[in-house]
């Protein structure tokens, strides 16, 4: 029996992208011998797709295509940082805010659906996707996108691979690929106050008239005399209107010139904003927190049941 090294291992890894247990496994099965490896993982990828599906996919990368007034913002997932950094998947998330974008696919699935190849993989996008997975290991999955047709200009903002950001607009280019960058930074929820959705603002009442309560007992354990409800109802009301200043875009501070909020540096720059559209990968999603001793000691404990 040959014995396996790490360097072994590191070797077959970076040539099939395949998980370092699987390569181990791998070469041992092949005592050694490199080519018979490199099928025996070619064998059991196929299989890898079904087994990674089950598994979170928080991390991610955002990709965006425009061409004239056609575009798309597109959110694909995978489990780890380390393969956002990954050619394949990059180019896979990028190929697919294409497609979205040229065919208007329904749904994440009519877009699976749509003819593509990559990596040897097709002739689906779908497919695609599965083989990936079993080449690099890890669960992907297309969770969103949002595609952009129609009589507006379209400028758009990424923030390395983890935002993305797309308006529509009239008027000056480079003053809305500027709000696109504020959105990115200070995520607004709306265009305007009166935009923002009602249960936000029913959540933020909710938190002030909490505060004001709490305010209340502070006054009574110091006997001092608590604000009349007429006081209280304006304090309520007015951190609510603070707080929709805030949250939408129009009124928010421009974060290039903190003089002026958003709508004056548009109206000062000819430029009207009819909407925006940000995401932020794994927004909403709950991440797996993984205690990396157990995660080890379990590899060790799995490998010396398969010996």
């Amino acid at each position: 029996m040959a014995a396996i090294t790490a360097s072994m291992v590191a070797e077959l890894r970076a040539k099939t992208d395949a998980p370092m247990m699987e390569c181990k496994k791998a070469l041992t099965e092949a005592d050694g011998n490199f080519d018979k490896a490199e099928e025996i993982l070619r064998v059991k990828l196929g299989n890898k797709a079904g087994k990674a599906a089950a598994r979170i996919t928080a991390e991610g990368a955002v990709t965006a295509f425009i061409e004239g007034a056609s575009g798309a913002l597109l959110e694909t997932n995978c489990e780890t940082d380390f393969v956002t950094r990954n050619d394949s998947f990059l180019a896979l998330a990028k190929a697919a805010a294409e497609l979205v974008a040229r065919n208007n696919p329904a749904d994440v699935v009519a877009l699976g659906a749509l003819p593509y190849s990559q990596d040897g993989f097709g002739p689906t996008l779908e497919d695609v996707r599965k083989g990936l997975i079993g080449k690099i290991g890890e669960n992907m999955s297309f969770r969103r996108f949002k595609r952009f047709s129609g009589a507006s200009k379209l400028a758009c903002y990424l923030h390395g691979t983890r935002i993305g950001v797309v308006v529509e607009y009239e008027g000056d280019e480079t003053a809305a690929k500027d709000v696109a960058m504020h959105v990115a930074a200070m995520k607004p929820v709306a265009l305007a106050s009166a935009d923002v959705p009602a249960e936000l603002i029913q959540k933020e009442r909710s938190v002030a008239m909490g505060k004001a309560e709490e305010d209340r007992k502070a006054a009574e354990a110091a006997g001092k005399a608590p604000q009349s409800a007429d006081i209280v109802a304006k304090r309520v009301e007015g951190g609510v209107q603070k707080y929709l200043k805030e949250v939408s875009l129009f009124n928010q501070m421009f974060v290039k010139n903190d003089k002026q909020t958003v709508e004056q540096m548009l109206k000062e720059r000819g430029t009207s904003v009819k909407s925006f559209t940000l995401f932020v990968v794994g927004e909403g999603i709950e991440k797996k927190v993984d205690d990396f001793a157990a995660e080890v000691a379990a590899q060790v404990a799995a490998a010396k049941a398969g010996a």
